[in-house]
């Protein structure tokens, strides 16, 4: 008896290892610590082989096998198969067996090539060679060999093998510069550092003589995230701890840049490291076609159902006479005669089921992968949606969706870098309310020609000469810029001028750089960092230095960073920027009113503002600083409340010195993008983290909201002078009001809703009183509905995904699609029903989240109103077509039975019956659902008001799928009595010879594959020559094969029934005149319903195309690649 699980679970409750589970303990060299310290318990971890494929030689066949039976499709297929061979049926079981295996095939060679392309790339990923450092010495090895704990040396423009701590650098400083383009996509060169303790170390030796552990949190996928400590072990010392931070971690895949080599310490490996633990599957998402095909089939299954269940029935009472029970041609055996009713009715059921059972479409599910597969690449090729400036194009990183792009009816979209440029340009900055503009003196006037002026007036008092320089030390110091000399940044050579070297400036935030710019211009120059000591130059060209002791990172929470540092003189300063809402409240002196009114006219005016206060701390002040941040920092568990909680302690009694002011200027035809996309019927919604009054000048500006809108605020200062309940009940009686006298009235009220997050937070939150007042979400749903465009401001990441959710829970059920460019978007853009992310200057997070990325926001018009409705049009015109061909292929058979007396006798042949969903009629559907245009793409970017005829799921509602499936009876019904009446006769041959059942069941048929692949013909808009070619081609395949399979006796097969019976049945001149007649009448219908609709209830589309004819003829190909690029020419 194995006691392995017991003995785990009493060594993980009993013996300590609660605290196992939440961290690790890394041994760096794999050397014990020394007896005195903690005890040494070895832990095994993964190696660092990477594994991103799904199945092995060995488990491929039965995994595979078992996730495509999971399928209830093809699990009903297989139990089909499985009676067809337990019990005698009607039908060979090669008729339900052949298109199943060929399903099955298929999709397994397709996912087979995919894992094996993985095994491909893990294998030469596994197989990189690493050094790593061992007895003092440089080994190479295989990358898959690392261990946690081994040191290894990475080179300049090598990549981390995994997720390692630095130890040392070649570079004085102990830092090092690494981009992490494959993981977020930021290109820039980011800066990690080594512990103090350790960064002396420059030879193998002495890293191998480092004696230390490192205690850090469990993996996680966050890349941002990172908590940990190192102990270091001296002799006859005590160990010293240092806290461990994201600054030091270097990630899998990142790169080594500008720093000749490394030395660092494993400590995520294989599959633990972040990398891979953001490469796992994201929650799957499923369209509304989906959900309809679904509903479809279930309905289509109980039609099944119904048949057999009827034809069950029929046939016992058919049989009641004892002369049609047993007829004289036909005796029972003794074993039939015995077997109870039921269980020979049961047998008829299902005999029944499996003759009638073609109605559901095996091949529609892989029809629709390949559709959906295939039809990505046209967002990927469009040559519209590719940026010279970024180099990129459109990028889809799932198939899944392609046709919900026709279906959104909310877009959410973030504001910076998505409808702005995210390029930052310092416009002004205000000092206790005197305003600074670069290139200009503003002391109440602007004067020209101001560039040879001094930038900052040179005899101001001297309390505001102090603030002054305070002001501009404090945004020289208070950032996380860096300083660059000339270098070659992916392969291009920046920082010369003249010929000169000179020095630039880069951070992941835009906004950093402009402000350190923007006081470059007004006369103090950031030079760099070096020794822990940040060198500015002051307008008077003096050096002065600052030693930097502390740095408090901004975060979305605080929304401000702090900066602790130690001027010449031993004077200890805290510099603090942020949001004016979190700077306010934490001032206790300053000019703090004429301040607030430069920020509010700034924000009017759509500049983004930050404030700039400080606060000179004491000695003591300062060891107290430092005593509640190490003890924060050094904290395992929950070092982020903790670090909280010390930032709130420290930032506060602040002195306010001024406020900035940058442009973001609005992205190239984002105005024009969400002008089409309301008038396509979506609800545009803003979420951002900006201020309401620069939000809202932004929202001016690209016409979300238009000068005649009524803004409705829904925000914390009127909440303040309101109840919340007040306030919701007044803005529902206006938005409501106007509702019922727009019926009345010509003229109709447009309306704007603005909320903030403080706001919102109260409205989501639940309440334990009456109610009514727990009923504040409706109406703000309520009030929401009845206007044109809503603002959300002052935003959190998760409240973003709180307002998707909420608009997706509300009984509408809408579609939604959420766009942005950053890290803070990515739990929106997860939550929405299609995300997309921006590639922008924010870095790729939202891109490798996303669904779908795109360069620019502008491209999201073509990517909805093109490409979404071309996408829906033609996967809904597949899914009712295939069931459409299968009641017109199954119902004449459901037909059939009441002329042969319920015997279940098949009317087509076996070689029909597996054919003709897998040959006979796949593949003009499947072209027509990856070329088809019903009208141009001109048309469709020019009115926009075209996506409304497709929104809301219109072609795949109840009523439309009726009318397709009362169409393929009425035509069942033509094939079947048709061909009866004809058949009445008998003597149909010129000769006076009988046609057979055979016959008529060939008759039947081939009227059955003409006409639904002509009605496919009728449907068709854009005709290319493939069109042509697949759509006679496979009529012209039918008559070939079945010639072939009539006119010669084939060997291996036991019955050679259809020997002769079609070219017997070309031969009669009725046979012909037939065919033609039953055609004919089965597509006038459709046509005259068509020709009628058109004509007196013709919708936008159609009236588009009567305006414009779209049944064009074009001999080149469906598109036209160029020898340079490879991207779509439509």
């Amino acid at each position: 008896m194995d006691f392995s699980v017991l003995r785990n679970l009493i060594s993980r409750y009993c013996a300590g290892e609660e605290y196992w589970v939440d961290s690790r303990t890394v041994y760096i060299g794999h050397k014990e610590p020394p007896p005195a310290a903690e005890a040494y318990i070895p832990q095994r971890y993964p190696d660092n082989r990477i594994v991103s494929s799904k199945y092995t030689l060995w488990n491929f066949i039965p995994k595979n096998l078992f996730e495509q039976f999971r399928r209830i499709a093809n699990f009903y297929f297989l139990l089909i198969f499985l009676v067809q061979l337990i019990i005698d049926t009607p039908t060979s079981p090669v008729t339900s067996g052949l298109p199943l295996f060929f399903v099955i095939t298929v999709t397994a060679i397709k996912q087979g090539y995919e894992d094996w392309l993985r095994h491909k790339a893990d294998c030469s990923i596994n197989e990189c060679p690493v050094d790593m450092v061992q007895q003092g010495m440089v080994v190479r090895t295989q990358s898959s060999k690392l261990r946690v704990g081994d040191v290894v040396m990475v080179r300049e423009d090598e990549t981390f093998p995994c997720d390692l701590i630095l130890l040392s650098s070649s570079r004085g400083d102990g830092t090092c510069y690494v981009t992490t383009t494959s993981l977020d996509g930021e290109s820039s060169h980011k800066t990690y550092y080594a512990v103090p303790d350790t960064m002396a170390f420059k030879t193998e030796q002495e890293v191998d003589s480092l004696h230390a552990t490192i205690e850090c949190e469990q993996p996680q996928p966050d890349l941002y995230k990172f908590v940990g400590r190192i102990n270091i072990y001296k002799e006859r010392e005590d160990p010293i701890a240092r806290p461990l931070g994201a600054e030091n971690l270097l990630l899998r895949g990142a790169t080594l840049k500008n720093t000749e080599h490394i030395y660092a310490v494993a400590i995520y490996t294989g599959m633990d490291t972040k990398m891979a633990l953001n490469y796992q599957s994201k929650s799957q998402k499923r369209s509304a076609v989906e959900k309809s095909m679904n509903a479809f089939l279930i309905v289509y299954l109980c039609i099944l159902i119904s048949k057999a269940v009827i034809n069950t029935v029929l046939k016992y009472a058919w049989q009641w006479s004892a002369d049609r029970d047993e007829p004289w041609y036909n005796h029972r055996t003794e074993i039939d005669r015995e077997r109870h009713v039921v269980i020979r009715a049961f047998t008829d059921f299902l005999a029944f089921m499996v003759l009638f059972n073609y109605i559901i479409p095996v091949s529609m599910y892989v029809t629709v992968e390949m559709q959906k597969f295939l039809g990505s690449y046209f967002i990927a090729w469009d040559k519209d949606m590719y940026d010279e400036e970024l180099g990129v194009g459109a990028q889809v990183n799932t198939s899944d969706l392609n046709e919900e792009l026709g279906q959104v009816e909310y877009v959410f979209t973030d504001k910076t870098g998505t409808l702005t440029e995210n390029n930052m340009e310092f416009i002004e900055c205000c000092v206790d309310g005197h305003v600074y503009i670069p290139h200009a003196i503003c002391n109440g006037q602007i004067l020209s020609a101001a560039s040879s002026i001094d930038m900052i007036d040179s005899s101001p008092g001297g309390y505001r000469r102090e603030h002054e320089d305070l002001f501009f030390r404090a945004l020289c110091l208070c950032h996380t810029v860096q300083v660059k000399e000339e270098e070659t940044v992916d392969s291009i050579k920046r920082g010369i001028h003249l010929g000169k070297p000179t020095s630039f400036y880069i951070s992941s935030s835009p906004d950093e750089v402009a402000l350190v710019e923007g006081m470059k211009r007004l006369g103090y120059t950031y030079l760099r960092l070096k020794d822990s000591h940040m060198e500015i130059l002051n307008k008077d060209d003096e050096i002065e230095r600052f030693e930097l002791l502390h740095v408090l990172n901004f975060d979305s929470v605080r929304r401000r960073m702090s900066v602790i540092v130690k001027s010449c003189s031993g004077e200890y300063l805290l510099f603090c920027k942020g949001a004016d809402t979190s700077i306010f409240p934490r001032v206790v002196s300053g000019k703090v009113e004429q301040v607030r009114a430069r920020v509010e006219q700034n924000a009017v005016e759509g500049l983004r503002t930050l404030c700039v206060a400080y606060r000179s701390l004491s000695p003591a002040e300062y060891e107290e600083a430092c005593h509640q941040l190490s003890d924060a920092k050094l904290a395992l568990k929950d070092r982020d409340q903790r670090l909280a909680q010390a930032y709130d302690l420290i930032e506060r009694d602040f002195t306010l010195l001024g406020a900035t002011a940058v442009e973001d200027r609005l992205q190239e035809k984002a105005a024009d993008t969400i002008e089409s996309l309301q008038k396509a019927g979506m609800k545009v919604w803003v979420l951002t983290g900006d201020k309401m009054e620069t939000a809202a000048a932004t929202c001016y500006a690209s016409k979300l909201f238009r000068r005649s809108t009524q803004i409705l605020e829904l925000t914390k200062k009127r909440t303040e002078e309101q109840s919340l309940h007040d306030v919701l009940f007044d803005l529902s009686r206006t938005v409501l009001r106007q509702r019922s006298l727009s019926g009345l009235s010509v003229e109709c009220q447009d309306y704007g809703l603005i909320i903030d997050g403080a706001t919102l937070s109260a409205v989501l939150k639940p309440s334990p009183e009456s109610s009514g007042s727990g009923n504040y979400r409706e109406i703000f749903l309520e009030i929401s509905r009845n206007c044109s465009a809503v603002l959300c401001c002052r935003m959190a990441p998760l409240q973003k995904a709180q307002i998707v959710k909420l608009i997706k829970a509300s009984k509408e059920h809408p579609i939604t699609l959420a766009i942005g460019d950053g890290a803070n978007d990515v739990s929106m853009i997860l939550e929405a029903h299609v995300g997309i992310g921006i590639m922008g200057k924010e870095g790729r997070q939202a891109a490798r989240n996303s669904d779908y990325a795109i360069p620019k926001f502008k491209h999201l018009k073509k990517m909805l109103l093109v490409h979404g409705h071309f996408y829906y049009i033609r996967i809904a015109e597949l899914v009712q077509y295939f069931f459409y061909k299968n009641v017109c292929f199954i119902f004449p058979q459901f037909l059939y039975q009441f002329f042969c007396g319920f015997s279940q006798q098949p009317l087509y042949d076996t070689a029909y019956l597996t054919l003709y969903n897998i040959s006979f009629t796949s593949l003009p559907i499947l072209l027509y659902s990856l070329i088809e245009k019903h009208i141009s793409i001109e048309m469709l970017k020019r009115d926009p008001t075209l996506y409304r005829d497709v929104a809301k799921n219109a072609l795949l509602r109840w009523p439309v799928f009726l009318y397709w499936t009362c169409l393929g009876l009425f035509n069942a019904c033509i094939f079947f009595f048709g061909a009866y009446f004809l058949f009445d006769n008998t003597t149909f041959t010129s000769n006076g010879q009988m046609f057979g059942n055979w016959t008529f069941g060939t008759l039947v048929f081939t009227v059955l594959v003409f006409t639904v692949t002509l009605k496919l013909a009728l449907d068709t808009h854009h005709w290319t020559w493939i069109n042509h070619f697949v759509i006679w081609g496979s009529l012209l395949f039918y008559i070939i094969f079945s010639l072939l399979w009539g006119g010669i006796i084939w060997p291996f097969l036991n019955y050679q029934r259809m020997y002769y019976v079609f070219m017997q049945m070309l031969s009669s001149g009725p046979a012909w005149l037939g065919i033609i007649l039953l055609i004919t009448i089965s597509l006038l219908p459709d046509v005259v319903k068509k020709v009628l609709c058109r004509t007196l209830w013709p919708t936008a589309t159609e009236r588009a195309q009567s305006n414009r004819p779209c049944l064009t003829v074009e001999l080149s190909t469906i598109f036209v690649l160029t020898q340079s690029d490879s991207r779509l020419s439509f």
